[in-house]
């Protein structure tokens, strides 16, 4: 899937350089003399990053290094310089080879930080807390499902020439699941969708879409309408809640059948959020998986069995019946879910000991605030001296080794303590800090890949990141309707993408507000921007005319509607960034 996507860059790479004698003049696209090819002065230190893919080959390296527009703040890595400095500039597409597999690594790794281990202790913070279903799944639930989205938007939005990302992946995303994943949704299973949880949904989402136009069209957030982009989402879980209470109330007044009851459960409706639809439905197949192969006779495992245990994360029983495809894909994602299970602790409360692993979650003690502290912020307090002679990493190691052995000596391996619900909140720290970091990566690896192949940032987001982001969405909504309860996948649509919109640009317009002290400003890309959001914006207004024209049965027929309404803005937007559409 990703090798689909990514496989055109190689074709548009070499299109994209400018190969040029040492005494042609070279200019950018509005015709301003940029230097000589094979020098330049230190005047160009203030120059804009994009501007490197003017130079000739052999002076890019020396650009990146002297300008302060390319040096990354955020992220481990600096991109710019890997891609023109770490190897020889006629070895520059083997670099971008291995950046475009390092970005589908770094997707892996946001996919399965949010699926095995965000979500799953989300699910059991929530439980603790003895929340309801629709609480649970419009808070959250959905928070786990849109982690990457959230995190990808906070880093985007660090700098006013990357907020085009984050943008750019929230409508595209926005677009790619109301048209491609809703659209095939329908084809698997024709449907009748919950006619005002649907009309709810699309109202809310048109209402953030269209204050996220009027801010693009402004340029600037200030802190009022930051705060009402939360607002705004308080106000829309408020109304699931209240409805879901209503629905409850007229289903238990009406003396519904036993058979109804079962058959329209508050997940089936949109009052429940979609992005608790995977985590139910794997917790389900999970306990039949557990009670088939429960063991007969009881047995205790020692201490080191325990832990090579619950650091293996291939079931053999499993393994023989999946395909080869997942077996491949796997292998490839096996060792990172080794390091991460070192690192990130999981609870379960559907499982009879809560997933209580005593030797590896006293390690999880010693690991898991290590790897907050050195991940953080990209690392920025990796270094730090605590009065300049103590490092932070080392005391933290040193409390961690305490609290570990006072656990390890104070409990069993058969029976959690009372507050192993802790580390359900050790788990979603740990996890939210790795998928932060990762969507840093995520971002300044795109900047990079925008750079170097003179594409926008709103058409890396709109694309790449918002494929990468919503891809997992796509395949679960799918099966999830193929298994007959196409109202679930159908809620997922617009529940999850109304909570990345409003908490995407509200979060990530205040953690930015609150690092600079200022409003944040945005730098609307051209026509392209203008253009995906009219396009998000017509194809909620046709699916809020059309659904209830049909009776608000979504048939084939529909669904092949939004897949032909989703190629055509594809085709537009790509002609658009290429100059084949542009304004007179």
């Amino acid at each position: 899937m990703f090798c689909g996507i990514f496989l055109p860059l190689f074709v548009v790479l070499p299109c994209g350089w400018q190969l040029t004698s040492g005494s042609e003049l070279l200019r950018n696209e509005s015709g301003v003399r940029v230097g000589m090819a094979g020098r330049w002065s230190e005047n160009n230190n203030n120059d804009e990053c994009d501007l490197v893919m003017n130079y000739s080959v052999a002076d890019r390296c020396a650009f990146v290094k002297k300008t302060p527009d390319c040096s990354m703040e955020d992220g481990f890595i600096n991109y710019l310089e890997v891609a023109f400095c770490l190897l020889p500039p006629n070895l520059t597409p083997l670099t971008i080879s291995f950046c475009i597999i390092w970005l589908f690594f770094l997707f892996i790794i946001l996919g399965l930080t949010a699926s095995k281990f965000f979500c799953p202790n989300l699910s059991a913070i929530s439980s603790s807390l003895r929340l309801t279903h629709n609480v649970a799944g419009v808070t959250f639930l959905a928070l786990g499902n849109g982690a990457p989205d959230i995190f990808s938007a906070i880093a985007a939005f660090s700098h006013p020439h990357t907020a085009g990302l984050a943008v750019g992946a929230l409508f595209g995303a926005g677009i790619f699941v109301t048209t491609v994943v809703a659209g095939s949704v329908a084809l698997v299973k024709p449907f009748a969708v919950a006619s005002r949880p649907f009309l709810r949904d699309v109202i809310f989402y048109m209402v953030a879409v269209f204050w996220t136009f009027l801010i693009l069209y402004r340029g600037t957030v200030t802190l009022g309408e930051t705060l009402g982009y939360l607002g705004l989402y308080v106000l829309y879980v408020v109304i699931v809640i209240i409805s879901a209470f209503i629905y409850n109330r007229q289903k238990y007044s009406d003396n519904t059948s036993v058979q109804n009851v079962t058959h329209v459960p508050d997940f089936h409706s949109s009052d429940s959020s979609d992005d608790d639809v995977p985590c139910l439905t794997g917790r389900s197949i999970h306990q039949e998986y557990e009670s088939e192969y429960r063991p007969l006779l009881p047995y205790s495992e020692s201490t080191s069995q325990i832990l090579l245990s619950s650091l293996n994360p291939v079931d053999n029983r499993r393994w023989r019946r999946k395909s080869w495809k997942w077996k491949v894909l796997k292998v490839f994602k096996t060792p990172l879910e080794v390091l991460l299970l070192l690192c990130i602790p999981v609870v379960d409360p559907d499982k009879e000991d809560r997933n209580w692993r005593r030797p590896l979650n006293c390690l999880h003690l010693i690991t898991a605030p290590l790897v907050c502290v050195l991940v953080f912020q990209s690392g920025a307090y990796g270094n730090y001296m605590i009065q300049g002679q103590f490092p932070l990493w080392l005391l933290f190691l040193l409390l961690g080794l305490f609290v570990s052995a006072i656990v390890f000596c104070s409990t069993s391996n058969d029976c959690p303590p009372r507050y192993h619900s802790f580390f359900a909140l050790l788990g979603f720290v740990v996890s939210a800090v790795l998928i932060s970091a990762a969507a840093s990566e995520v971002v300044s690896l795109l900047h990079m890949l925008g750079v170097v192949l003179r594409l926008s940032n709103t058409v890396l987001g709109l694309t790449l990141l918002a494929w990468g982001n919503s891809i997992g969405d796509c395949f679960s909504d799918i099966t999830i309707a193929r298994q007959g309860y196409p109202r679930m996948a159908i809620s997922a649509c617009f529940g999850g993408i109304i909570f990345n919109m409003l908490f995407g640009v509200g979060l990530g317009c205040l953690v930015q507000m609150l690092q600079t002290h200022a409003d944040v400003q945005v730098e609307p890309e051209g026509l392209l921007t203008w253009i995906l959001a009219g396009s998000l914006g017509l194809s909620l207004v046709l699916s809020f005319v059309i659904v209830p024209l049909c009776r608000f049965h979504l048939g084939r027929a529909y669904g092949i509607f939004l897949l032909i309404f989703y190629v055509i803005f594809l085709i537009i937007a790509l002609l658009t960034e290429f100059g084949k559409i542009r304004v007179t």
